[in-house]
């Protein structure tokens, strides 16, 4: 993932000008962030390849299911039904990936990051999302 991100970032940016540490242009910060990811990649295959360590764990159908499909339909709900309901989906449908599913535990921990997450980007970072359709 690091290597093909920050691969990526190097093509994408090769069209803007480079400049120098002191005068950035518009290609070096992705430039050198994706030179970052691709050194940070090729350690962490170094290490995984040096261990010989067999993969601890099982694949969770679920969770493969769960978490890409909350994630898709937060994209979708952040504009047509707004961030609350968005977010409050997204926060449950990601706890129930979870082997150990418990509704009030993942009730409070929803309601809890969705206020967490309405104080930090609407209010505190001022981002320009309605919090619920129509309002």
């Amino acid at each position: 993932m690091f290597l093909g991100i920050g691969a990526l970032a190097m093509l994408i940016a090769r069209g803007y000008r480079f400049g120098t540490a002191l005068r950035m242009g518009p290609g070096y910060f992705p430039s050198v962030l994706g030179g970052i990811l691709i050194l940070f990649g090729i350690c962490i295959i170094i290490r995984g390849l040096r261990g010989f360590e067999k993969i601890k764990g099982s694949w969770s159908a679920r969770a493969l299911i769960m978490l890409p499909l909350s994630m898709i339909l937060f994209g979708i709900l952040v504009e047509r039904a707004g961030f609350i309901p968005a977010l409050l989906l997204l926060v449950f449908g990601s706890a129930a990936a979870g082997r150990e599913f418990k509704f009030v535990e993942i009730s409070l921990l929803t309601v809890l990051l969705t206020l967490l997450s309405l104080v930090v980007f609407i209010w505190g970072l001022g981002l320009p999302y309605r919090l619920i359709s129509g309002f």
